[in-house]
């Protein structure tokens, strides 16, 4: 989910006005950034992990999105070499999710082979972190996903853009849908931990909660962020911190209700 979708109306207060504001401000410079990420990243062949090292870092976009909007996060997220991190560009074509995670499993199995890795982390924005969650949760890669990041993921479906059900990969994240059903389904032993970020002025969940996990057989954090929108979830600096802070291990928010903590 992305750039053709983003002027969803949203609630008329102050606070949904700046987030709003906020959101023009990121899709202007979005689109000038755009063009950089078309073409995929060549990752060079890394040296062995040494021992302990944090997990490489794989970075996944949204709908009709690309690599280029990451170009924050991924600066904070690899800066002074304490990880690597690359960006993984699935076709602007793609029809159908499953397929998408089908191809995210054979990257990743290269990506391990390349880097020497057992296991990787992971950040999705939008339908990037729902491509992930797919392929954690239904194609066996909990085995190699140690943490898996979600910003602003419809894990639930979303009803939002009404006029987006022409195009089958959107009916698929549609409350109710078969794909939506698969990630309901039990999903005993995941080993993946999963930290889902959602905001209450995210114009493309309907409802917002839609971006929240709520399975009981998944080990997941919820991060309720505030004043920030859609498009500005992976390049706003609370949020890349707070990323940061999820990556190296459990944060330590306080905690607003059971598997939901606050990132103001």
């Amino acid at each position: 989910m992305g750039l053709p979708f983003v002027f969803t109306s949203i609630p008329a207060s102050g606070a949904a006005l700046r987030a709003a504001a906020l959101e023009l401000i990121v899709l202007a410079g979005h689109l000038v950034l755009y063009p950089t990420g078309i073409l995929p990243e060549r990752p060079a062949r890394a040296a062995a992990a040494a021992p302990g090292a944090r997990p490489p870092v794989l970075l996944l976009h949204g709908f009709t999105d690309n690599r280029s909007v990451f170009v924050l996060l991924r600066r904070a997220l690899g800066g002074g070499g304490r990880r690597r991190v690359e960006t993984y560009n699935y076709s602007p074509f793609t029809l159908d999710l499953p397929t998408a995670a089908h191809r995210l499993a054979d990257h990743v199995e290269e990506m391990c082979a390349r880097t020497g890795a057992r296991r990787v982390d992971m950040v999705g924005h939008s339908l990037g972190g729902l491509v992930a969650r797919y392929y954690v949760q239904r194609l066996g890669g909990d085995a190699r996903v140690r943490t898996l990041v979600t910003l602003g993921t419809p894990h639930a479906g979303t009803r939002a853009a009404p006029c987006g059900d022409l195009h089958p990969l959107v009916r698929q994240i549609r409350p109710g849908s078969a794909v939506m059903e698969e990630l309901a389904a039990p999903a005993p032993g995941c080993r993946t931990r999963f930290v889902a970020f959602w905001s209450e002025f995210d114009a493309l969940m309907a409802p917002v909660e839609a971006a929240r996990i709520d399975h009981p057989d998944l080990r997941a954090e919820n991060v309720q962020v505030t004043g920030i929108g859609h498009l500005a979830l992976p390049k706003h600096p609370t949020v890349i911190a707070a990323v940061h802070r999820a990556l190296d291990g459990p944060a330590r928010a306080v905690a607003s209700a059971p598997g939901t903590a606050s990132v103001a």
